[in-house]
């Protein structure tokens, strides 16, 4: 009982802040099961890898990117770029600034909807086209895209009809989602490289795959801890956070 109160009356440090130009990183986790969920949004600075301003979330809502963009801007930082995941939203949020969608979340949007194995050879050609975005540029993979749109239109345009209903819909409803993903996100793809002397990355990894990675591994050893335990350490863990 002493440990648990030991641990019941420990506040973790704030955090010590230090303006200056950075580059973030932004995305979040979640750390419980979907009936109450919980979870943390994280800001990292790509420059020096540290956490600069995190907060829990129960749902990752743009009004909650909002909420850290506008504290870390009136803290003093002045941001130069950002790396997000794709979420809608988040590109008007960040507008002024040069953005960049993280191109692993965005190959996983196009396996979701084509599968590893696409059937149709619209969609086998569309997924060559995004296995080769690390190593091509904006203008060529742009003028790829606009060919095989040329070569398909008519083929996403397809329609079928609900005999039940006689509602028209499109007939290959995510291979026409796959593309339009592509084009809306095509201003975001290709910033990394279109603003080399920035240093921004081109994926949410050091996020995804350093921070959280992490973390987890050191919440899961006490997976039946209180929501209010789990946050103090996610806290303690974040304000001394230092790059391996």
């Amino acid at each position: 009982m002493w440990v648990k109160g030991q641990i019941d009356k420990y506040i973790p440090p704030k955090k010590v802040h230090n303006p200056r130009e950075i580059i973030l990183v932004v995305d979040a986790t979640f750390y419980a099961k979907r009936k109450d969920k919980i979870g943390t949004l994280v800001f990292k600075d790509n420059l020096t890898k540290e956490i600069l301003i995190w907060k829990h979330i129960s749902s990752e809502t743009v009004a909650e990117y909002k909420d850290l963009k506008n504290q870390l801007e009136k803290l003093g930082y002045i941001i130069k770029g950002v790396t997000f995941d794709g979420k809608r939203g988040l590109p008007k949020l960040f507008k002024d600034f040069p953005i960049q969608m993280c191109l692993f979340h965005q190959r996983g949007i196009i396996n979701r909807y084509l599968t590893l194995n696409p059937r149709l050879q619209a969609g086998k050609d569309l997924r060559y086209i995004v296995s080769r975005l690390k190593y091509t540029n904006e203008k060529n993979f742009t003028k790829k895209l606009n060919k095989w749109f040329e070569i398909y239109e008519n083929f996403i345009d397809e329609l079928t009809v609900n005999p039940l209903t006689g509602e028209c819909f499109y007939k290959h409803q995510k291979l026409r989602a796959a593309y339009r993903s592509l084009r809306r996100n095509l201003s975001y793809l290709f910033t990394y490289k279109n603003y080399t002397y920035l240093d921004i990355p081109s994926t949410t990894n050091t996020l995804d795959g350093g921070t959280f990675s992490v973390m987890k591994k050191k919440l899961n050893v006490h997976s039946g801890m209180s929501i209010e335990l789990r946050f103090k350490i996610v806290d303690y863990f974040l304000v001394n956070y230092k790059k391996k």
